[in-house]
């Protein structure tokens, strides 16, 4: 069995170049690897703000910066946007499939396009199917694999999902850069807060938000959002 919240040994990392936002630095609190989290040990760091990245579960601890803030969706008081109605009904032809793992030569090639023409910048390039299968293969027994296939049985999409007790963690999702149209990047999370009603659970979990990130700017259109500050989940109004 798992230790309580107290038991638990935490690392900090030394200061490193953030990964957000231009000439900052970062550090990062992690849970030690060597610990054996279930599901509810896992839940409750969750709700409080760490993320899971393959094996390692973390949050941001810089001394200076408070600007990624855990973001999640009450999913019972959301309603799409106009626009996000669009999405779905673009995408309304969609095959959802779950499987146990995506270590199979399509879903890699989906994920290595994906990084390669939408995240060229980014700490991910260039992809490596080492790296792939360390940061989405190493799946816990709570992971979901979730695949979006279109009616030519082409995948389009792959959502990784944690099923938690309160709610589903969105852990990453990568998806065919060509589709531009579809806005697959929407829709996979709109798909995901569907899927936590489902299950009757109350949140999605999105990660951090960082104001000033483009790149995290869009978690902010799924209204109502929940931020986690001061130690507190609460309703963000958007400016």
């Amino acid at each position: 069995m798992s230790s309580s919240l107290r038991d638990l040994k935490v690392y900090t990392t030394h200061p490193h170049g953030c990964s957000y936002l231009a000439k900052q630095e970062a550090t990062t609190l992690f849970v030690d690897p060597r610990q054996e989290l279930d599901i509810h040990l896992y839940s409750s760091l969750s709700a409080l703000g760490f993320r899971r990245s393959g094996r390692h579960v973390y949050r941001p601890h810089c001394s200076n910066c408070q600007a990624c803030v855990p973001a999640r969706v009450p999913v019972a008081l959301f309603e799409p946007s106009r626009s996000q109605r669009r999405t779905l009904k673009r995408n309304s032809d969609l095959r959802v499939l779950c499987t146990e793992d995506i270590q199979d030569e399509e879903a890699y090639q989906l994920y290595k396009d994906y990084i390669e023409q939408r995240h060229a910048d980014g700490d991910m390039f260039p992809p490596t199917r080492e790296q792939y299968e360390s940061f989405l293969n190493d799946a816990w027994d709570c992971t979901r694999y979730y695949r979006f296939y279109d009616e030519q049985n082409k995948l389009q999409a792959v959502a990784v999902v944690d099923v938690m007790l309160d709610g589903l963690s969105a852990i990453y999702t990568f998806f065919n850069p060509q589709a531009q149209k579809r806005g697959l990047g929407s829709f996979a999370i709109l798909w995901q807060i569907e899927e936590t009603k489902a299950l009757g659970l109350p949140y999605l979990y999105l990660g951090y938000w960082v104001k000033g990130c483009r790149k995290m700017d869009y978690k902010v259109d799924y209204q109502p959002l929940e931020l986690y500050q001061n130690n507190l989940w609460a309703l963000h109004s958007p400016s």
